[in-house]
């Protein structure tokens, strides 16, 4: 298809990309069923994009109910081979402000009902993930935050929770006494089958409160959330922007064959489903 080279996936807060050009709508049907929303393909900064709100225009899908397959497999089928993600998140460091951006380089997986391979159903690959993001995407957007003038924190560890409620206290302090930087509902799935479909990833997560660990700060409330999301979707917006302009065009990272060695299973014992299934992420090695 090969329709967009960078894929950008917004979060809450940004259900749409300022600045597209030729702009156009693509629903794709993929092997593993819809993705959030139609994909908005068009022109940024002279590169082809593909957008996906996340949740769904309005804001209609639970973290719990996302189809991660479906996402990020319509996004190698446009032909996708970077994905530049912007999630809302909660603090759990003092020094990451509301309205302040982190991209974190690790992540702590606290989900229960999810999904997070393309893989089974008769097909055995295990990808390497110690370093879960791309680190070339991971400077490219820590870079655009500097060119725009906000704050942006490269590094940290992201505590995927399955939601949809906030923590609670424990919770939140628990994850604190682990060393975790930020805490969200979504990104650690998009990670995990981003390395698989060997596209390069990495997100920025916009801080929108202090979770609930924080003495004189009150518990976490949609409306306070929803009124930092605002602010944070604007800021995201124009960094997303300086990203996608200062994005080089080659790829050097090994997130492009991070299924070279992946598979464990005999060729020949694959079942010609599973096969079709993955045909576009597994013929390049099985051909």
């Amino acid at each position: 298809m090969n329709k967009a080279e960078i894929g950008i996936i917004g979060g809450s807060g940004l259900y749409a990309m300022p600045g597209l050009t030729e702009v156009r709508e693509e629903r794709i049907v993929t092997p593993f069923g819809e993705p959030s929303d139609a994909l908005v393909l068009g022109k940024l900064e002279g590169r082809s994009v593909a957008f996906l709100a996340r949740h769904g225009r309005g804001h209609r899908i639970l973290p719990s109910e996302l189809n991660f397959r479906a996402n990020i497999y319509a996004m190698k089928m446009l032909g996708v081979e970077r994905i530049l993600s912007v999630s809302a998140v909660g603090s759990l460091k003092e020094e990451h402000k509301p309205t302040d951006f982190v991209m974190p380089d690790q992540f702590i997986d606290r989900t229960f009902a999810r999904v997070g391979t393309f893989f089974g159903e008769g097909i055995v690959a295990h990808v390497g993930f110690g370093d879960p993001v791309c680190g070339a995407v991971l400077q490219v957007f820590a870079d655009a935050c500097a060119t725009v003038g906000v704050v942006g924190k490269r590094g940290g560890t992201y505590v995927c929770m399955e939601g949809p409620q906030f923590s609670t206290r424990a919770e939140s302090n628990l994850y604190r006494s682990w060393g975790a930087d930020v805490i969200g509902m979504t990104n650690l799935q998009e990670a995990k089958l981003a390395r698989e479909a060997e596209i390069c990833y990495a997100t920025m997560a916009m801080v929108t409160d202090y979770d609930c660990w924080r003495e004189g700060h009150d518990d976490v409330t949609v409306d306070q959330v929803v009124a930092v999301l605002h602010q944070n979707a604007e800021n995201a917006a124009k960094v997303v922007k300086a990203a996608i302009a200062a994005m080089p065009t080659e790829r050097k990272c090994a997130c492009g064959s991070a299924l070279k060695y992946a598979v464990l299973t005999d060729r020949k014992a694959i079942p010609a489903a599973a096969r079709e299934r993955l045909g576009l992420l597994l013929d390049k090695y099985l051909a």
